[in-house]
């Protein structure tokens, strides 16, 4: 029943991206959109590439960083090799791939998958913040072109705003009075949980975890960390405007439209369906109609954007399965990790 559950969700999920991809492609002329592609300058689209694969690379040495205060010191190679995984696995069933590459990680070095799981939430964490920085920024200097798109967004939901709020107000007293109970009875029945096996591997398995998420206070060299962090962001963002000049219709957009864009962009990405296929175009094409860019060359900017790097994605993290399945596991006989090992069997 559960992997039945499982496989209606992730179907719905991918439903939903055909539905959006069949929607932003539906009163499109493809004769111009073959035009734009057709006549593109393919050497800007593999600058694009160099600069992502340089920002997975920055990634995994991040990462490796934030891993060696947890007690473990995987190699690079090791790293990378479980993070391109990973990023694959998400393409396939969104947000499993977290857990696919601390499960390689584990395999090949013996690192506990909730001390893994844990620099994987920092990591996110700290993407979060860049990613505000980036939208302050956007919001800063492209203010007269984006202004519309967002207030358009809030004009369309504002009717409901006030009902949307009071259900919130509602979900909110729930969860507060759901967590309460709970504490009240974790409370009562402290010591018989104390005693209970597994309740001690899940103490062990959230401590393991938080473990992880703080290892980001501890690192050896904190400039080195938040430089890598920057260097991956800014490679980002030229991956979104070096494909600007790969197309004619896009050729003569600038700094400030790859701001816009790379925004969007991220938040296309973090929507809940494969790879944020339908979501990603949807919007990136609505954000260069601010800039005058037609339909189709917008269009034809998102396809190639998103399809170039989705494929690099592919090829490296295929690669990397190979690769990481020809090593030998090496599991590290410690109580941490053979009390992880039986949380999560």
């Amino acid at each position: 029943m559960k992997k039945l559950l499982s496989f209606l969700k992730y179907g719905l999920l991918l439903g939903v991206s055909a539905f959006l991809m069949w929607y932003a492609l539906k009163e499109l002329d493809f004769e111009k959109l073959w035009a734009e592609l057709k006549n593109a300058n393919y050497g800007w689209v593999l600058l694009s590439l160099v600069m992502g694969v340089a920002a997975y690379l920055s990634r995994a040495y991040r990462w490796q960083m934030q891993i060696k205060p947890t007690g473990y010191k995987p190699s690079l190679v090791n790293t990378y090799n479980a993070m391109m995984v990973g990023y694959v696995a998400n393409l396939v069933l969104p947000r499993v791939g977290e857990l696919v590459r601390c499960t390689m990680l584990h395999r090949s070095d013996g690192l506990p998958v909730n001390k893994g799981f844990g620099t994987v939430i920092a990591e996110r964490f700290v993407d979060m913040l860049l990613l505000l920085l980036v939208i302050a920024v956007a919001f800063l200097s492209e203010f007269n072109q984006i202004k519309d798109f967002f207030w358009g967004l809030l004009h369309d939901k504002y009717s409901n705003l006030e009902q949307t709020v009071r259900s919130l107000y509602w979900v909110a007293a729930a969860m507060l009075a759901v967590t309460i109970v709970l504490f009240l009875v974790g409370l009562k029945y402290l010591n018989k949980l104390r005693n209970n096996a597994f309740f001690q591997k899940a103490v062990q398995f959230v401590k393991g975890m938080l473990q992880g998420i703080f290892s980001i206070t501890k690192l050896d060299n904190q400039a080195a960390f938040w430089g890598h962090t920057f260097f991956v962001w800014l490679m980002y963002y030229g991956t979104s405007l070096v494909v600007f000049y790969a197309l004619p219709g896009t050729s003569n957009l600038g700094y400030g439209a790859a701001l816009s864009v790379l925004v969007v962009g991220s938040l296309g990405m973090a929507a809940p369906v494969q790879g944020g296929i339908g979501v990603y175009h949807l919007l990136v094409q609505a954000t260069l109609l601010l800039y005058g860019v037609p339909k189709e060359a917008g269009m034809a900017y998102a396809l190639l954007a998103h399809t170039s790097q989705t494929l690099l994605v592919v090829l490296m993290g295929v690669l990397s399965f190979i690769a990481g399945m020809s090593r030998k596991p090496t599991m590290a006989a410690t109580p941490e990790t053979i009390a992880d090992h039986e949380l999560n069997r």
